[in-house]
């Protein structure tokens, strides 16, 4: 038995694991690596395996840094079989098809900027890491939908259970019961995990008790705020905002966050503690995509926002919101001069419509831009929350004149208190590997941990079970 790490390894993005039982070998995850430029080779090189060698690819969620990479290694000779959620399999198609519209787009464009400067088309910039087509591919080795708790046998005698990770809609931690040449172990990957008392979905599932556990530690050196205090905070930043006669721009995720946020901003205008007449713009075909998807997975809801659906009345909607699909629609906001409160993405500005909205009001004392969410290393957004004093859009230097909110409480990740917890309901496992964070929030978090041998894993780092 052996496993190896080929993403997410003292990083937050491209989670990426392999398992060998025997014969059969699994692989958990296959993610993007997503921020810096230097992070698209990344992408383009080599995966440190053969896909072609891969059984099967468990899938814990539909994110783009643990699913973005399944086209890639699909085109790459991949022809095992994908399992996942019902709910994670509608979400990484959205998911991974826009990610390969975007890939398309910035390949045209460099393809044109090398033209223009009379160099042809060359060079790595100049090629998507994988087109639509590929993508499209992908989806037919999506096989079996597992349910959580439910037991999957694999090939070699491997039993796979995925349990409610409760980090977004559908996603799991991935229990794997192994078993070769008389010796058994328990692996459990945690996957991403959520924390206790969100809206919308359920409370993560108590772990089983695991020989080897995999977990993710993205805070680990942390505590969120709590809730409450966060929701008034962002009732206060757009009150605040309107005051002076300016925009609220919500750099969005488009599975999750978006759907909690309009949420509150509902409940905000139930409430009153939002005007009524406030206009919400929900600026994102994919997180517009994803909330329709939501309405179809109540399966994976808690019972506060089951009854809302019960009783006819849609958790995400109100009088004041729109949805804007068309790139003429979002065009057409940065024509508003104040009073709008605009969700677009991506969450960490690295692309998308949210980078437009942000070069038209950052420099404006007026407006704000409110952060309610993780924003890696080398990111736009966590530049800005570092406190730049300018921030380069569209080959643009912009001044940051606009009020800076980072409202922690709404993050989708298990803080320290509750990755702790969840850890010591495994036992007493004889290995703990930590992976996705960052390095020095890994090394705090290992700290935490007495009772397992703590190992934090380098990038294609091997190692024996």
């Amino acid at each position: 038995m052996k496993i190896s790490f080929h993403g997410a390894d003292l990083g937050v993005t491209g989670s990426c694991h392999l398992v060998q039982c025997g014969e059969t070998r699994v692989l958990i995850d296959c993610g993007l690596y997503q921020g810096g430029r230097e992070l698209n080779e990344e992408n383009s090189d080599p995966l440190g395996f053969d896909p072609a060698t891969i059984d099967y690819l468990l899938l814990t969620h539909a994110h783009l840094d643990h699913c973005g990479r399944i086209p890639l290694l699909v085109q790459r000779g991949f022809k095992g079989e994908i399992i996942t959620t019902a709910a994670s399999r509608e979400l990484a198609k959205l998911v991974m098809l826009d990610a390969a519209h975007l890939q398309e787009e910035e390949a045209e464009w460099h393809a044109r900027k090398h033209a223009r400067h009379g160099h042809g088309k060359k060079g790595k910039e100049a090629e998507p890491l994988y087109t639509v087509l590929d993508t499209l591919n992908s989806l037919d080795y999506f096989g079996r939908t597992a349910a959580y708790g439910e037991v999957l046998n694999l090939n070699g005698g491997i039993r796979a259970t995925f349990l409610d990770a409760g980090h977004i809609l559908g996603s799991a931690c991935i229990s794997l019961e192994l078993e070769e040449n008389g010796r058994k172990k328990t692996l459990l990957f945690s996957g991403d995990l959520g924390y206790s008392g969100r809206v919308i979905l359920r409370d993560p599932t108590a772990p089983p008790e695991a020989d080897i556990v995999i977990m993710e530690t993205t805070y680990g050196d942390r505590l969120h705020k709590t809730l409450q205090p966060s929701i008034e905070e962002l009732y206060e930043a757009v009150t605040d905002t309107f005051r002076r006669g300016g925009n609220v721009i919500i750099p969005t995720f488009a599975l999750e966050r978006a759907q909690e946020i309009l949420y509150y901003l509902r409940e905000g205008v139930e409430n009153k503690s939002l005007p009524a007449s406030m206009q919400v713009f929900l600026d994102s075909p994919m997180a517009i995509s994803a909330t329709e998807i939501f309405r179809r997975h109540p399966e994976c809801y808690d019972e506060e926002a089951s009854d809302l659906f019960k009783h006819g009345r849609d958790p995400f909607g109100f009088p004041g919101l729109h949805f804007t699909r068309q790139t003429a629609d979002s065009m057409a906001l940065n024509r508003l001069g104040g009073g709008a409160v605009i969700l677009a993405g991506s969450g960490m500005c690295t692309g998308g419509r949210v980078r437009h909205h942000i070069k038209h009001n950052i420099w404006r004392h007026e407006s704000s831009i409110v952060f309610v969410g993780f924003a890696a290393y080398g990111t736009p957004a966590r530049t800005i929350i570092d406190g730049a004093s300018e921030i380069r859009l569209f080959g643009e230097d912009i001044p940051v004149r606009a009020a800076i909110y980072t409202i922690g409480g709404f993050s989708a990740h298990a803080d320290r208190d509750e990755l702790l917890a969840w850890h010591q309901q495994t036992g007493k496992p004889e290995r703990t590997f930590l992976v996705h964070g960052e390095e020095e929030t890994i090394h705090t978090f290992g700290q935490q941990l007495t009772d397992t041998q703590v190992i934090m894993p380098k990038l294609h780092e091997e190692f024996t079970l």
